[in-house]
């Protein structure tokens, strides 16, 4: 146990884009990704909107995973390390209410005690939640706002008031996030939580490609993360039992480190597909 002096150390953006349907959240985190990463064959979008991100393909030529119901938390996540696994460096994940929904629908459908019932629920949004904060790649995230009520008492009778727009997500789902940009039916943005002080306290603005090279400056001007020796790597190859796993360092360690260890990678890659082969060919002989 040892104490040291804080310093922040360079990551990848966790982002959250939220606003009513018509705010513009899409376009804004397809310009923010631009601004991000500079290519936008790099750039993925997790559609679970039915198609909605293919209608600002005029902007570049990025790349689209459609997810179609049950919006599961485990169907996201194994979208979001397709994307890992193909090298993108910005996903969009446009959005995430969708999640939530199918968690209070399957709460809903359980027997017993409400209460109890928790426990089979919260686990699996931890996961998804954990899924976005340890992603390789930069996150953006969109969620879908509503106007939320509470009844006050007026002249002796409760009737229900405007507050502000909430969120459809978990409570606290904010907490989770470097940045939340808040989003309007005029497509202005204010950051409601800022973490990187790059735009607390500012007045409202559009997003564009330009915001996204800010936050970048903002992660890379940080320290750079201690990297691992060549050798603790290549034990770490050796010790795969997956290509998810394999894949998982590869986009972890540096581009000098990625030609290094290229042969180590490829052998690794082999053999993980030759016991996968061999496996399916036992099981098979077993089920004849």
């Amino acid at each position: 146990m040892q104490l040291q002096k804080a310093k922040r150390t360079q990551a990848r953006i966790r982002l959250c884009l939220q606003g009513p349907s018509g705010s513009g959240k899409t376009y804004s985190a397809l310009l923010l990704a631009f601004g991000l990463c500079g290519d936008w064959a790099k750039i993925a979008v997790i559609d679970t909107e039915y198609g909605s991100a293919s209608l600002y393909s005029h902007l570049g030529e990025y790349n689209v995973l459609s997810l179609h119901e049950p919006f599961s938390p485990e169907k996201y996540m194994e979208a979001l390390q397709v994307c890992q696994s193909a090298g993108m460096e910005v996903v969009i994940i446009d959005g995430i209410s969708f999640e939530w929904e199918f968690l209070l629908d399957y709460h809903g459908s359980l027997a017993g005690n409400s209460f109890t019932n928790w426990s089979k629920v919260t686990p699996r949004h931890n996961k998804f939640v954990q899924s976005i904060l340890q992603s390789s790649c930069h996150v953006i995230a969109t969620a879908r706002t509503k106007q939320d009520y509470v009844l006050v008492d007026k002249n002796g009778r409760m009737v229900p008031e405007k507050v502000q727009l909430k969120t459809i997500q978990r409570d606290g789902i904010d907490y989770e996030f470097t940045l939340v940009f808040d989003l309007d039916m005029k497509n202005n943005a204010v950051a409601s939580k800022d973490r990187t002080s790059l735009f607390q306290g500012k007045p409202e603005q559009k997003l564009s490609a330009e915001t996204g090279k800010q936050i970048l400056q903002w992660c890379l001007s940080a320290v750079p993360e201690p990297g691992m020796d060549d050798e603790t790597i290549r034990q770490q190859i050796g010790q795969c039992a997956s290509l998810e796993e394999l894949t998982a360092i590869f986009h972890r360690i540096s581009n000098e480190q990625k030609k290094t260890l290229l042969n180590a990678f490829q052998q690794q890659k082999q053999f993980i597909q030759q016991s996968t082969l061999l496996t399916n060919q036992l099981l098979n002989q077993t089920i004849n």
